[in-house]
């Protein structure tokens, strides 16, 4: 596939701390809130947890080494906050700061740009039980957290996000409950809503005060609403709500100091009782870059029936909520398949949010069960032609004017799928859970063709 992007573009693969690391008990290691929550009954898949996940932790310059031979340009990959502060205090456990530092130094060495999130939802337990992101100190913690990471890996990483997908912390952690901590209350989970905007204010600007070299962004979960009759009220009434919730909530904080005024006006007390005298001075932060993860359109109809990447299950506080009907194919979360979706949701970032200069596509990826076959191959052609038509779609938008700059497929190696255990794959490479060796996909390939091709027409312009 001939695809142009920009010369600026860069691209990569991407993953997170508890997902593929491992090593849960090793070198000093604090539990955190996903160790806790695997540890119920009924919460995961088949009782799975990430004890040792892929074991990257210790496969980690071969893992580098297989980036390097598909080509990536860049990582993408989550910090564990209890590697490096067991118990969520000030107290530090070198051994996890040694771990990442020969991890950033091997990606450097390999020409691969390493690109840092501080919060991939691992929460130290210790902060949790002090009540975790429905706990306003956790604003303060969280700072402190990221300005010490900053001070010891800023010299060599220039991109840094905050926190990943703050409306996954909020409402599937504090409302619904089927991602760690599991607690389910309505307050809990607005506040975990304002403490994440705060949060990522107040660290960035901490992080800035450090070293005012580096780029900072967060990487926010966005969806297109499609309503299956634009004419009814309800219905549109309904859309405005639901995008305000999961689109504009952080975007309207960070970039214009404000909450959507029909969503803070739905959250009523609850959310007014959180506010204190400059909050919205505070929330309101420069932004280098905005990361999007997207997977589908999301899709609003008259059944009562909720489902769908970005859907609450029937949770929000919101009288009215369903999913219309969707599209086939699906991917085996159940997610339609909506390629132009990507585009028109980077256009209208643009539009909507002029003031955001770059945007990188921080998670974009589907889950597919393909297995190797008899040669040992693993052809997965849905998920390569999942990659190729929403890349389609990002050089649209970047034709249009959207400021895209990065794409980071999701997710490097199957790992561990959260509350779906190991039943779930998203990667381009496969893993064997058994034996944990790892098997470059069909799509791997691909895809690393499409960042070779890449990297020659650039190399090719300067001559």
């Amino acid at each position: 596939m001939n695809l142009s992007f920009p010369t600026n573009f860069k691209f990569g693969v991407a993953t997170s701390s508890y997902q593929i690391e491992g090593a849960a008990n090793v070198d000093g290691r604090g539990e955190s809130i996903w160790d806790t929550f695997c540890d119920v009954p009924g919460n995961v898949v088949n009782a799975e947890n990430g004890d040792v996940a892929c074991d990257h932790y210790n496969r980690s310059k071969s893992d580098v080494a297989l980036m390097n031979s598909l080509g990536m340009q860049s990582y993408r990959f989550s910090i564990a906050w209890s590697r490096l502060f067991p118990n969520g205090d000030q107290v530090r456990e070198q051994r996890g700061f040694d771990f990442y530092n020969e991890l950033i130094d091997e990606l450097i060495a390999n020409g691969i740009e390493p690109v840092i999130t501080l919060y991939h939802w691992d929460l130290p337990q210790t902060l949790q039980d002090k009540g975790g992101w429905a706990n306003r100190e956790i604003v303060d913690e969280f700072a402190f957290y990221a300005a010490e990471v900053v001070k010891a890996f800023g010299h060599k990483v220039s991109k840094w996000i905050t926190i990943n997908e703050p409306w996954c912390v909020s409402w599937l952690g504090y409302m619904s409950g089927v991602h760690a901590p599991g607690v389910k209350d309505l307050g809990s989970a607005i506040a975990a809503s304002h403490h994440t905007v705060m949060a990522h204010a107040v660290a960035a600007n901490e992080m800035r005060k450090i070293n005012s070299e580096i780029e900072i962004g967060i990487a926010l979960n966005m969806t297109n609403y499609i309503v299956d009759n634009p004419a009814d009220k309800d219905l549109a009434d309904l859309k405005v709500l639901m995008d305000s919730h999961i689109n504009r909530w952080w975007l309207d904080a960070a970039l214009r100091g404000q909450y959507p005024a029909e969503l803070a006006a739905e959250y009523g007390d609850k959310l007014s009782s959180l506010i204190l005298p400059g909050d919205f001075e505070k929330m309101k932060v420069s932004t280098d870059f905005l990361g999007v993860n997207y997977y589908s359109d999301s899709f609003l109809g008259t059944p009562q029936d909720s489902d769908g990447p970005m859907s609450d299950g029937g949770l929000f506080p919101f009288s009215q909520r369903s999913n219309g009907t969707t599209p086939e194919p699906k991917t085996d979360m159940g997610w339609p398949i909506t390629p132009a979706g990507i585009g028109d949701l980077l256009i209208r970032i643009s539009t909507d949010w002029p003031m955001i200069k770059s945007i990188s596509i921080t998670e974009n990826g589907a889950a597919f069960g393909d297995e190797p076959d008899a040669t040992g191959e693993v052809n997965d052609h849905r998920r390569v032609s999942y990659l190729e038509e929403h890349l389609k779609h990002v050089s649209r938008a970047i034709d249009a004017g959207a400021p895209v700059t990065s794409y980071f497929a999701w997710s490097f190696m199957d790992n561990f799928e959260w509350a779906e255990g190991y039943a779930k794959r998203f990667g381009i490479v496969h893993v064997n859970f058994q034996t944990l060796a790892r098997t470059p996909k069909l799509s791997a390939k691909v895809f690393s063709n499409i960042v070779r091709n890449h990297v020659q027409s650039l190399e090719t312009s300067k001559i």
